[in-house]
């Protein structure tokens, strides 16, 4: 199962040491991934709190958040077959080093967010499929599952960043947060969660 687009608009595929990483501690993937599903949710309600007045963004954006939640109520119904216990866990560097790239000032600061929306969801979806072939029959299955919705909210959050800004100044800014999505990823990091670096030794 191959999303070719999405190979193209990322900068990098996932490191192997990644893959390797998240295979040796299943349980804290499936915790981040929980609370990465939340925060997909938060952020799709939060857009359309803030963007109340654009009625393509306050008509995709409902659908995406419960979309998201699902797939938090999936992985909680998957931790708790599996015995894995709810406990905190630090963000990752990664939205926050995105959210860096966003500029301040309005429309721009719509489209750079969904610009981000549109590499977080790409990123997902290509950890997904890097993880589907090693995984046990339940998880590869529950993962291949997600491949689609992740595909389509990485098309949603990017058709809304060109309806919403210049076509040029799109362009650009997908170059930027391309390049630091992939110092993100390729970079060493000290903790693994679901969108982190490489595992620093």
């Amino acid at each position: 199962m191959n999303f070719p687009d999405i190979q193209q608009f990322l900068g990098c595929p996932t490191p192997q040491a990644w893959v390797v990483a998240a295979l040796a501690d299943q349980e804290t993937l499936l915790l981040d991934h929980k609370n990465c599903e939340f925060k997909a949710a938060s952020t799709a309600l939060s857009l359309m709190a803030k963007y109340s007045g654009h009625v393509e963004i306050t008509e995709a954006m409902p659908r995406l958040a419960r979309e998201e939640l699902v797939h938090y109520e999936q992985v909680q119904r998957l931790m708790k077959r599996r015995q894995i216990a709810h406990r905190p866990l630090s963000a990752s560097r990664y939205a926050s080093g995105l959210r860096k790239l966003v500029r301040s000032h309005e429309p721009v600061k719509l489209v750079d967010t969904l610009v981000v929306g549109a590499f977080i969801e790409a990123r997902s979806c290509e950890r997904f499929e890097a993880l589907v072939p090693h995984l046990d029959d339940e998880l590869a299955t529950f993962y291949a599952g997600l491949l689609k919705s992740e595909a389509r909210h990485f098309q949603k959050y990017l058709k809304l960043a060109y309806l919403y800004g210049e076509a040029a100044d799109v362009g650009r800014v997908i170059e930027k947060v391309r390049a630091g999505e992939q110092e993100l990823i390729e970079s060493p990091d000290g903790e693994f969660r679901f969108h982190s670096g490489v595992p620093a030794v």
